[in-house]
């Protein structure tokens, strides 16, 4: 699997036929071209840019809800995720991974916990796999593959 070649740094500068995309709130899918098409609130600073602009670059967590971050029709690897919430949602936000159709989450995990800021506390994180800025950005650089669909959803508890 030539994907798979480009998961490490060493292998950095080889060419590779993989494709990127971006999972967002607009674009859960990681459809090529498929962010930036909702139109902006008549309330919101998009407004008045019109149409073709990212105008929903986050979501709201409602409680008891489980939202769906991502829904990827594969083979691919997840490189990177970037996530940013209130620290309330360390610990009553669960976030949970299935590969390939399974029922059972391979990933089930405190969202805090997942980024090693554990007991609802915010520590700042500076290492490979794993950065959380100090403006309180979580970075996870695990790559995780998966041969047929990967499903990422988190739970407002």
């Amino acid at each position: 699997m030539d994907a798979l070649r480009a998961i490490d740094l060493g292998s950095l500068p080889l060419l590779s036929d993989a494709e990127t995309r971006s999972i967002s709130a607009e674009n859960p899918t990681g459809e090529r071209g498929g962010g930036a098409h909702t139109l902006p609130q008549s309330n919101s600073p998009a407004a008045r840019l019109g149409p073709g602009w990212k105008a929903r670059p986050c979501i709201t967590l409602e409680p008891g809800v489980i939202t769906q971050l991502a829904n990827v029709e594969g083979p691919g690897i997840v490189q990177h995720i970037w996530i940013t919430v209130s620290p309330q949602a360390y610990r009553d936000t669960a976030i949970r991974f299935h590969w390939d159709g399974e029922q059972m989450p391979s990933v089930e995990a405190p969202l805090g916990g997942l980024f090693c800021n554990g007991h609802g506390l915010r520590y700042n994180v500076n290492s490979l796999p794993v950065t959380v800025n100090p403006s309180g950005g979580f970075n996870s650089y695990w790559p995780m593959p998966f041969r047929h669909r990967a499903r990422i959803a988190i739970e407002n508890q």
